[in-house]
């Protein structure tokens, strides 16, 4: 049988090669020749270039489905880079931050947040046993943030200044004007308390008065916004933008008193 094939396909190379020659010797027979063989060539020529598609298109979605996974591997490369130069420079704030301020701190890591209380309370990695106890008050390297409300030997909870259960006692920056911060479980401050004709504009900075000794003077709270008057006319409230993106910390500074 397959020597019947073999001899079946020499005849069909021989004949093919008359035909030819003989078409090239005889203009006349050209064109019939052609003829003959247009269509079984062209059927041929389709099923090659079928065959020849299906056979790259398989390797080329070998190949693309390689690069892609050779992408996604380069950029989770580049992600965990990225990430570990951004912990990097906010590591290096802390511990800038650590060796100029005039307090003594102890550096902590946020691990979570309180579900109980998402946006106003944030858990660290240090405790009782690092020497952190309760109403110690907490800062980052752009500015105050809350205070310890509750420790163990190893965790400890802060009190967001958001919180509208926290007040700290604050003065503008300038005109020395005093009035009570706290939060409003959002992502602004109130400043309230102000006299009527309280000397205090939006842009105006506002920082720690000091009165209580949690809270050291000269830690930066944020920057005003919006300047109101109170309902009863008698007294103004300032909105302040916090200094601490309050949704985003990773890293804070308990300050040890």
């Amino acid at each position: 049988m397959l020597k019947f094939k073999k001899k079946s396909l020499i005849y069909l190379a021989v004949s093919i090669f008359l035909l030819t020659l003989l078409s090239s010797l005889n203009p006349a027979l050209r064109t019939t020749i052609l003829s003959t063989f247009k269509y079984p060539l062209s059927l041929l020529t389709l099923i090659r270039r079928e065959i020849g598609g299906i056979i790259f298109y398989h390797r080329n979605l070998m190949q693309n489905e390689g690069l892609k996974r050779e992408v996604d591997l380069l950029r989770n490369k580049i992600n965990t880079l990225d990430e570990i130069y951004l912990e990097n420079r906010r590591l290096n704030d802390i511990l800038s931050l650590k060796q100029k301020t005039p307090y003594k701190v102890i550096a902590a890591r946020v691990i979570g947040r309180s579900p109980d209380n998402w946006s106003s309370v944030v858990i660290i990695d240090k405790g009782r046993y690092n020497g952190i106890k309760q109403e110690m008050a907490a800062m980052t390297y752009l500015g105050f943030l809350g205070r310890v409300i509750e420790t163990t030997e190893s965790t400890s909870k802060i009190m967001l200044i958001n919180d509208p259960n926290l007040g700290v006692s604050c003065i503008v920056v300038g005109s020395r004007q005093e009035g009570l911060v706290s939060g409003t479980l959002g992502n602004s401050l109130i400043m309230k308390y102000l006299p009527k004709g309280a000397d205090i504009k939006i842009s105006d900075v506002i920082i720690t008065s000091g009165l209580t000794d949690a809270y050291p003077k000269g830690l930066l709270i944020g920057e005003v916004i919006e300047v109101g008057e109170e309902l009863s006319g008698l007294t103004r409230y300032a909105i302040i933008k916090p200094a601490v993106n309050l949704s985003s910390i990773e890293e804070v500074l308990i300050i040890i008193p």
